[in-house]
């Protein structure tokens, strides 16, 4: 079992992690020129802000000496939303396929990355801890993995436009 120190600093990397992925897709949408892309990748930056203010809140209970409250998790806004609809999906790769999304493929790859790497620490973390802390590593740690599907599909939809895409005029 984790003391409440070691949990804090468990919490306090995932905060740090949170942000660092907050603030990679907010620099992203500015390089991005495809409109279904930005809203997804904003609607994605809306969630990592709950992620942040629900790891901030169980960092909050954990320095105050409180037991970890998991209401805030309740809320229907942490559950991950649907980032296309399917008319954003057809544009998305409809606008993949009339010019080069070099930069897109690069930031579905990026993001896929980040959102894996804190999936998994999140699953392994609730697989050491105990109680509330654990519930919370592991509904943190499928809100990631959500994200990590989503980024992993456009990635791999991405790869494959741009793979087929004809080169040399």
């Amino acid at each position: 079992m984790v003391n409440d120190a070691k949990l804090e600093k468990i919490f306090e990397y995932a905060l740090n992690q949170e942000k660092t992925g907050m603030s990679f897709f907010q620099n992203s949408i500015e390089r991005m020129g495809v409109g279904a892309a930005v809203t997804a990748l904003k609607r994605l930056v809306e969630e990592e802000r709950k992620h942040i203010a629900f790891v901030q809140s169980i960092i909050n209970d954990l320095k105050q000496g409180n037991k970890i409250d998991l209401s805030m998790a309740q809320d229907p806004g942490l559950i991950p939303t649907d980032y296309f609809d399917q008319r954003g999906r057809s544009e998305f790769l409809e606008q993949c396929v009339q010019g080069s999304m070099v930069p897109d493929v690069t930031i579905f790859n990026t993001a896929w990355l980040i959102e894996k790497d804190l999936s998994e620490f999140y699953a392994s973390m609730a697989e050491k801890t105990g109680g509330p802390a654990s519930e919370a590593l592991t509904m943190l740690s499928k809100w990631e993995k959500e994200h990590e599907r989503f980024f992993r599909e456009y990635r791999d939809k991405l790869s494959e436009v741009y793979a087929q895409m004809p080169w040399g005029g």
